[in-house]
């Protein structure tokens, strides 16, 4: 299968210009468009710049029919191909092909100055296209020789974060809610493995006796651990321990009583 054929596009066309007989040059000081007989052009009509893959053709043609008068291409650029001259920027010398290999320069002069300054401008263009095509291609095949990244730091460089610090604020009102919260002023939640509420006085509260538990409190009330390291109540005798102290205290009168009665022969006279 044949490989599909480049398409042509057009770069720049100006309206008018005229071509000039160039002497040979006998030194290497460059073109001079004084030298040229500027009053009388040996041809006049169009110039269309084309390009065909990296290549770019200034071709020369009839103003009115389009026909070719002469074709230059340039494969690079500034290059022999399109040289301008030492005493004006309006006239340039190209070097033109024919399809059987011969070669001629001639002299091209454009009437306006910014006409002169498009096809310079539209011949750079081009080639800075063809050059950076020729580095992207090259860089698909080596994409490890393409330029990296450097993040790191260089000597002397630094950084600065800047990070908000919020305080939050709480007068002794709010303290005393969370305190009375939890079960009253002074009073927080038992430690582990004790259901008995311990008391911390709060400032100003030292000397006040600390609240009294109720039955249903009492009743529910276990002994402390003694590995506990904070503070902790004293154990507070309720149920069948509560009877069997007054039981004790009963029978320990009850037997003094009746000691009594025994001695009271005694005093008898």
């Amino acid at each position: 299968m044949a490989a599909p054929e480049e398409y042509e596009s057009v770069l720049c066309v100006k309206p008018e210009v005229h071509v000039y007989r160039v002497p040979p040059r006998a030194s290497n000081r460059g073109y001079r468009a004084a030298e040229w007989q500027l009053d009388q052009p040996a041809w006049s009509g169009r110039m269309r710049i084309t390009a065909r893959g990296n290549v770019a053709y200034i071709k020369l043609e009839d103003k009115n029919s389009g026909e070719l008068f002469a074709q230059a291409p340039v494969d690079q650029f500034p290059s022999i191909a399109v040289e301008g001259v030492t005493d004006s920027s309006r006239y340039f010398v190209i070097r033109i092909e024919d399809g059987n290999g011969r070669r001629a320069f001639i002299g091209v002069g454009f009437v306006d100055r910014g006409d002169a300054f498009d096809f310079n401008v539209a011949l750079q263009d081009h080639f800075k296209w063809v050059k950076q095509q020729s580095e992207l291609a090259r860089q698909a095949q080596n994409p490890d020789q393409g330029p990296k990244l450097d993040l790191g730091f260089k000597e002397g460089e630094t950084i600065k974060l800047s990070i908000a610090n919020v305080k939050k604020k709480e007068g002794s009102s709010g303290t005393r809610s969370r305190s009375a919260g939890l079960g009253g002023a002074g009073l927080i939640p038992p430690p582990p493995g004790s259901k008995t509420p311990v008391f911390v006085p709060l400032p100003g509260e030292e000397h006040h006796p600390p609240p009294q538990l109720t039955g249903s409190q009492a009743g529910g009330a276990e002994a402390a651990d003694p590995s506990m390291p904070w503070p902790q109540e004293s154990r507070v005798s309720t149920g069948e321990d509560a009877a069997d102290i007054w039981g004790d205290f009963t029978k320990a009168s009850g037997s003094s009583s009746s000691q009594a009665q025994q001695n009271s022969s005694w005093v008898q006279f």
